[in-house]
């Protein structure tokens, strides 16, 4: 498996199982939690999840995944730190640790997706074009 699936499938799999925890009373991430979440934020890390399994194993472009998901995490930090009060877009449910989470998840996908090189199975280092 390359450095950028594996990569991609870690991160795939902590959004579900942190999608999932949230609707499961816990003092990590939930309503009234550390990480304040809804429903409807909960639903946005299952389908963050759903995207990098997609990215990874349906359509085989992890790197591109990684790209992607993480300037989508760079517009929500700051959409998040530029809103006002609790309540993103109207619907999801964040407090401050939510947007300095978000800030620390968004450096590194999009680094890991822009960052790494993978080797092909010769041993040759993929050559990154400009």
């Amino acid at each position: 498996m390359s450095k950028s699936k594996l990569i991609a499938t870690l991160f795939g799999a902590a959004f579900l199982g942190a999608g999932l925890l949230g609707f499961i009373p816990n003092p990590i991430v939930g309503d009234g939690a550390l990480f304040h979440t809804n429903a409807v934020h909960n639903l946005v890390h299952l389908l963050t999840g759903a995207a990098f399994f997609i990215g990874v194993f349906a359509l085989d472009r992890a790197k591109l995944t990684l790209q992607a998901i993480g300037l989508a995490y760079v517009g929500v930090t700051i959409l998040g730190f530029l809103t006002p009060g609790d309540m993103l877009l109207g619907i999801v449910h964040i407090n401050t640790a939510d947007k300095f989470l978000h800030l620390f998840l968004a450096v590194p996908i999009t680094a890991a997706g822009f960052g790494i090189r993978e080797e092909a199975a010769d041993g040759a280092v993929e050559v990154q074009s400009a």
